[in-house]
């Protein structure tokens, strides 16, 4: 999955050539024994291949280093080790002696989110062009970050034991220092899509003293509470409470979904005649949802081959949580578990009341991971939250925040706007 991703086009091929399920298409296994048994399959599929070009970008499956330096600009990675053992890969397009804007992706992505679309699209060359010294963090986990300094993704089930809350608490709050260390700066701006947010809110309910080293956040698709979701992970949240079975699904530690997971979901976005059947072979689309004219189609080869960037199960089994608690509070390990882990039978709620950094919140109608009305329930309990921002489109969704083609125009205008106050 980390690699490059069946592009939704040639999963069409795919159903229509071997006969499988649209259901199945992620089954890569029964996949490679039909091309496998199948030559002449396997040619016309190479061939469509070839007429649709999809080789023909250079960034296809290429690291955000090498994205960044086909663009032009400078680039550095850097490692950073958190306290609980997480070699964390940073990037950096080095703006030396400028402020520097920390970017944090969201669930299931990488750095790459920030430049995959290239310097005219891409928030990352925007904002270094702007004057501002980038770095784009990596959590534990993802592409970049599948590293330890004992244990091994691969063989050691504890390395996949993490949630969002550790991503928040060491992970963000590592990288922040460093940043800071090496540019000699005492605060940053915190720039979070998604999950990026979510780090953020538990970093600062958990360890305050970090107020101090945030000039402003951003923001982008904000999640916290989640009574209103509309993505398709919904569909889990009502069994999140039979681990075994959801984690069976999942793929047990990693995120690795399972065809009998796709085949759950997929019954209601991958039969035959579902608009969305097109993109049901990528995760992340399954996830967070694809509803949006915004999308650059022929971006898309780019995008499967970046996304998803890995997860921990734990880390959807989470927000599954949110939903059914209508809460933003710490994992639910049961009610006798909480006691061994909390000291009381349900999961603490995080403090919002200790956020004080200058926030900003920008959303949109079409979100169906962040509904506008967790968005003000976030807003009014965030103590120093100097507005809510809503993209002036109805359509605008969840993934446009990232790669839509009128990013700029709707939404990081306003952000630029917003970081010259000060």
């Amino acid at each position: 999955m980390r690699q490059i991703v069946v592009l939704g086009l040639l999963s069409l091929a795919v159903v229509a050539y071997s006969g499988i399920s649209p259901a199945r298409e992620l089954d890569l296994s029964s996949l490679s024994r039909i091309l496998n048994s199948n030559p002449e399959k396997l040619q016309k599929l190479q061939e469509m291949q070839r007429l649709w070009k999809l080789d023909d970008h250079p960034d296809i499956g290429k690291p955000t280093p090498d994205m960044i330096r086909r663009q032009g600009y400078p680039v550095e990675v850097h490692w950073v080790t958190t306290e609980d053992g997480y070699i964390l890969e940073v990037h950096r397009i080095p703006n030396p002696g400028k402020p520097p804007i920390f970017l944090q992706h969201g669930l299931l992505c990488a750095s790459s989110d920030w430049v995959m679309m290239g310097y005219t699209h891409g928030l990352a060359y925007l904002l270094f062009d702007r004057g501002y010294d980038i770095w784009m963090g990596n959590s534990r986990g993802n592409t970049y970050s599948r590293n330890h300094t004992t244990l091994n993704p691969d063989t050691d089930s504890e390395f996949w034991n993490f949630s969002w809350h550790e991503m928040g608490h060491f992970d963000i709050t590592a990288e922040i220092d460093y940043v800071l260390e090496q540019t000699n700066n005492t605060e940053l701006v915190y720039m979070g899509h998604s999950q990026g947010t979510t780090q953020f809110f538990v970093m600062l309910s958990e360890k305050p003293e970090y107020n101090a080293k945030i000039k402003q956040m951003h923001a982008l698709a904000p999640v916290a509470f989640m009574s209103g979701v509309r993505s398709p992970l919904a569909l889990i949240a009502p069994f999140v409470d039979q681990i075994e079975w959801i984690m069976s699904m999942f793929g047990v530690d990693e995120f690795l979904p399972s065809s009998g997971f796709m085949e759950f979901i997929g019954q209601a976005l991958c039969n035959d005649g579902a608009w969305t059947q097109v993109i049901c072979s990528n995760v992340l689309f399954l996830i967070v949802g694809f509803d949006s004219k915004q999308l650059n189609e022929t971006a898309l080869p780019v995008i499967m081959s970046h996304t998803p960037a890995g997860a921990a199960t734990k880390q959807i089994l989470h927000y599954a949580q949110e939903m059914n608690s209508a809460k933003f509070r710490q994992y639910d390990y049961g009610y006798f578990d909480n006691m061994d882990h909390y000291g009381q039978h349900a999961p603490p709620q995080y403090d919002l009341s200790k956020i004080t950094a200058k926030i900003y919140l920008h959303y949109s109608e079409n979100d169906w991971m962040s509904h506008p009305n967790d968005v003000v329930e976030l807003f009014e309990k965030l103590p120093n939250c100097l507005g809510k921002f809503r993209v002036p489109l109805p359509e605008f969704n969840h993934l446009d925040f990232l790669w839509a083609i009128d990013v700029k125009e709707l939404l990081y205008n306003t952000i630029f706007s917003l970081l010259n106050r000060e």
